[in-house]
């Protein structure tokens, strides 16, 4: 699965910039095949949706099979961090974050996200950003609410990041295939235009920005932005598993051949399967057109600079 020019020896770090410390749900432990998305499926609004199941199936031989329990998962998320000398920056469920940081607190960055007012008053962020455990402000997702990035009612919680120094992780681009009319009804494509970032951007000169999903599949707004405006970042999480492989290359490639090799992120938008971690790190692991210190880049490097972390504190 990994790339046969990975040297030998102890293994390299990596930082996973996008992982759900989320519950366990029967009705959402499916097994899953990665890639799934490489025939979008054909549908009717007169026939019933395709079942979760369904859509997670890709015909693949050996399909990711899901943690059945919260105490399976917690093992199998701390399993692999230590066999993969692996560090991840992670946030939802605030009891399961909570337990993952106390059981390896050297590989856990919690982070705290918030998409609208009505998730959280300002007060109750700015008192969770000062209570020391939370290291990000993410995921921030508006665009599921149909929210600008830049919408005013956010405008507090970024002036507290920015004063604060925290990064901030913003969802930007795919929410999946036919989150408008299936899932999520207040979902709007639109929303996840790169470009909507330039506002609040402009009144927070200081705030550290990645986005996260590449902004996929906005590629020309994503290197416009970026080239604008040199602090941001994007991860590669979600649309790494999901859509075809040659998609994926061709969407990194373009940001790479823009020249932003030193300004993408390792993520995996991980949920509930554990081996999701070296399906997505053998798409970067395995991609022919990025030379050693551009995988070691996207996999370590460039986190540590955007997180401003101690590289001497991994090994």
């Amino acid at each position: 699965m990994f790339s046969p020019d990975r040297p030998s020896g102890p293994t390299l770090p990596i930082i996973d910039v996008h992982v759900h410390a989320m519950r366990v749900s029967p009705g959402f432990a499916l097994e899953m095949c990665p890639w799934f998305l490489k025939d979008m499926p054909g549908s009717d609004p007169s026939q019933p949706a395709r079942a979760l199941g369904a859509v997670f199936s890709g015909g693949c031989v050996d399909p990711l099979q899901p943690a059945k329990s919260d105490q399976e998962m917690q093992a199998a998320v701390l399993e692999t961090m230590e066999r993969l000398n692996m560090t991840i920056v992670a946030y939802g469920d605030a009891q399961i974050l909570h337990k993952w940081q106390k059981a390896a607190p050297n590989r856990v960055i919690p982070g705290i996200g918030v998409s609208s007012p009505s998730d959280m008053s300002v007060q109750a962020f700015s008192d969770s950003m000062s209570s020391g455990f939370y290291k990000v402000m993410g995921e921030v997702a508006p665009q599921y609410k149909g929210l600008s990035p830049s919408d005013m009612s956010l405008d507090p919680y970024f002036a507290i990041a920015e004063k604060m120094n925290i990064p901030v992780g913003i969802h930007m681009g795919t929410g999946g295939n036919g989150m408008a009319n299936l899932t999520q009804a207040s979902y709007r494509a639109s929303m996840g235009r790169p470009f909507l970032l330039e506002d609040v951007l402009a009144r927070h000169p200081k705030l550290k920005i990645w986005v996260m999903h590449a902004g996929y599949p906005m590629i020309d707004e994503m290197i416009g932005l970026m080239g604008a405006n040199a602090y941001v970042y994007v991860d590669l999480a979600g649309f790494i598993w999901s859509y075809p492989q040659a998609e994926i290359h061709a969407y990194l490639k373009r940001l790479v051949q823009a020249g932003f090799g030193k300004r993408i992120l390792y993520g995996t938008d991980f949920m509930i399967w554990p081996k999701l971690f070296e399906a997505s790190i053998s798409v970067i692991e395995n991609a022919d057109y990025l030379s050693f210190d551009q995988k070691r880049d996207i996999l370590f490097n460039n986190a540590v600079r955007f997180f401003r972390l101690d590289a001497s504190k991994f090994k």
